[in-house]
C-alpha cells in the first residue's frame, strides 16, 4: 500500500494540529496504522497505532491525552489529531502501514511495519 501525509506546519506552543495520510493500493485488505515520528539528531519514535477495525488504539506516554489517531476507511485516511502542541513535538511525522489477518491488532514497533509514507513535517515553536 502506498502512504501520503500531508497537513503539517508551523505551530505555537499549546496549538493544534491535524495531519493526515491518504492510503492507495490494495485497499480491500486489511491493514493496522501508524504515527512515528523522527527529530532532528534522534531515533524514529513511535506515537499512535490503531488497528484496522478502529476498536483498538495505542499511544506513547508523552501524547497521551494530548494526541488521537483516528480513521476513515471510507476515505481510506488515518489522522493524527495533535492538541496542545509542544517544542518536543517538533519532527518529521510518518504514517505508516502493515498488512494484517486479525482487524483487531495494532503495532507500535516500527520494523513490524512494511509501508511507510514520506513524512510531514510539524514544528512548533516555543
Amino acid at each position: 500500500v502506498q502512504l501520503q501525509a500531508s497537513g503539517g506546519g508551523l505551530v505555537q506552543t499549546g496549538g493544534f494540529l491535524r495531519i493526515s495520510c491518504v492510503y492507495s493500493g490494495r485497499t480491500s485488505s486489511s491493514y493496522a496504522l501508524g504515527w512515528f515520528r523522527q527529530a532532528p539528531g534522534k531515533e524514529r519514535e513511535f506515537v499512535a497505532a490503531m488497528s484496522w477495525n478502529g476498536a483498538n488504539t495505542y499511544y506513547t506516554d508523552s501524547v497521551k491525552g494530548r494526541f488521537t489517531i483516528s480513521r476513515d476507511n471510507t476515505k481510506n485516511t488515518v489522522y493524527l489529531q495533535m492538541n496542545n502542541l509542544r517544542p518536543e513535538d517538533t519532527a518529521i511525522y510518518y504514517c505508516a502501514a502493515r498488512k494484517i489477518l486479525n482487524s483487531g491488532r495494532y503495532f507500535s514497533a516500527s520494523e513490524e511495519y512494511s509501508d511507510w509514507g514520506q513524512g510531514t513535517q510539524v514544528t512548533v515553536s516555543s
